[in-house]
């Protein structure tokens, strides 16, 4: 037990010496999270913006090794799918509204299919300790995922933005209380 303790402790002591970046890194997330919230369909079309140049440029890395690997059985469907990945990626830059829309009912249709699951999952395990939250988180999704699709596509405009927004924000509350307790520790 005394070895997990030296094991732990200096690494304590270094996170405890950068609380204040910690909290600093914190307090940045959640003002430009609150900023990201204002401007839901800026961020929206920067995300979408941001991963067509990630597509386009992963493609051309591929199209790299194509050219490393020339003996390579498989050397014509990788050459396939690095182009796939810039016409991806262009397609992507030059509608960015499309693609958030259908990124938007994908992520609509997962949150479906995983409420689906969530619930059969809960009903299977009805009075076992925390089923109900299994089946309250399950209806949940389900309805995000039909809210998002009522809307559709002109929810394709803000919920990408709107879910960037709120993950910043819980990043950045994350990083200030975990900061705020390693400061106490």
């Amino acid at each position: 037990m005394s070895t997990t303790k030296v094991n732990i402790e200096p690494r304590v002591s270094e996170l405890r010496r950068g609380w204040g970046w910690l909290l600093a890194l914190g307090i940045l997330f959640v003002i430009l999270g609150c900023l990201g919230m204002g401007m839901v369909v800026g961020l929206t079309l920067a995300s979408m913006l941001f991963l067509g140049v990630l597509l386009i440029i992963a493609g051309c890395s591929q199209f790299v090794d194509v050219f490393k690997a020339k003996q390579w059985k498989a050397v014509a469907w990788h050459a396939l799918i690095a182009a796939l990945y810039i016409v991806g990626g262009c397609l992507i830059i030059y509608d960015p509204f499309l693609a958030s829309a259908l990124i938007t009912a994908l992520l609509a249709a997962v949150l479906i299919i995983i409420g689906l699951t969530r619930f059969i999952m809960a009903i299977r395990l009805k009075g076992s300790p925390g089923w109900g939250w299994l089946l309250l988180a399950g209806i949940i999704a389900i309805i995000l995922g039909l809210m998002i699709l009522m809307h559709w596509p002109i929810s394709g405009l803000w919920v990408i933005g709107l879910f960037i927004a709120i993950e910043m924000i819980v990043d950045g509350w994350t990083y200030i209380f975990l900061a705020l307790s390693l400061r106490r520790a």
